[in-house]
């Protein structure tokens, strides 16, 4: 796939961020995330990615955000033997690889031709499936077995590109199809949805935000069945504690105004039968 060329439009375009983000990141002699996966593809396409002027800070909290789902996934598949994982928006996301679990029966989620250039580097297995769907068109969900197998999703830089109507018919769609399941994602706070709009990697690709949440109870006011179970937050982890002397302490000031602490977190669900 030497010097192939990437052409995407809007918020597909968006999946090159966290991608390169995260080859930066694995050139670090002590990175928060390596992602061998990363560096590979990028080496493969002939595109400018210093256009997409990814702020430090801003690829700091994507690695951040990887790693503390790749965690997360990781004690569902450990905890849930022979679970189901459905990533969702999977982008050039090597997730699957990372978690490394066997067991796993593994459906990355994307856009027909972000799957299309997926398959170069991610071959399909009889455990790792790649579907090429917007994930607002619910007819992908058939190619999902029905089998009531412990199910986790997980929606990373996805929620904030679709609106609220759109969220909620999609949980409840996979919930009719998987049964129960638990559900991470990142989000915005509404304010922060509204602000980012102007972030230099967003004015690159043109993409736009749609979707904040300020109280993740929200979400169980939706429809029946909905537990919130868990806020994760970027400004205070494990993880941070490696991380250079002054972002720590950047992060601990943040994580005291909750403003800045609810910018951007990540939220854990149980979606149970209706």
């Amino acid at each position: 796939m030497d010097g192939h060329r990437i052409a995407f439009d809007t918020e597909r375009e968006t999946l090159l961020i966290p991608l390169y983000g995260k080859a930066v990141e694995s050139r670090k002699r002590r990175p928060i995330l390596y992602d061998a996966k990363a560096l590979e593809i990028i080496q493969s396409f002939d595109y400018d990615f210093s256009a997409l002027k990814i702020p430090q800070k801003t690829n700091t909290m994507m690695c951040l955000r990887a790693k503390l789902i790749d965690t997360a996934a990781r004690a569902f598949v450990r905890d849930h033997p022979h679970s189901r994982v459905l990533h969702l928006g999977c982008g050039l996301d090597s997730r699957y690889v990372r978690i490394d679990d066997t067991n796993v029966d593994w459906y990355d989620l994307d856009h027909p031709e972000v799957i299309s250039i997926r398959r170069e580097f991610f071959p399909e297995t009889d455990t790792y499936h790649l579907i090429g769907s917007s994930v607002t068109e619910p007819a992908w969900l058939q190619q999902v077995p029905s089998d009531g197998r412990p199910s986790l999703v997980v929606a990373e830089g996805l929620f904030m590109y679709l609106d609220e109507q759109q969220i909620k018919t999609l949980l409840q769609d996979i919930r009719e199809r998987t049964g129960p399941y638990t559900l991470i994602f990142d989000a915005f706070n509404v304010f922060t949805s509204r602000m980012v709009r102007n972030h230099p990697s967003l004015k690159k690709t043109g993409a736009s935000i749609r979707w904040g949440i300020d109280d993740p109870e929200e979400l169980t006011r939706w429809f029946s069945g909905i537990q919130f179970t868990e806020e994760i937050f970027f400004t205070s982890n494990e993880v941070i504690d490696d991380l250079g002397c002054g972002t720590r302490i950047t992060y601990r000031i943040a994580h005291i105004v909750p403003m800045a602490r609810k910018a951007h977190r990540i939220l854990v669900y149980e979606i149970g039968d209706a």
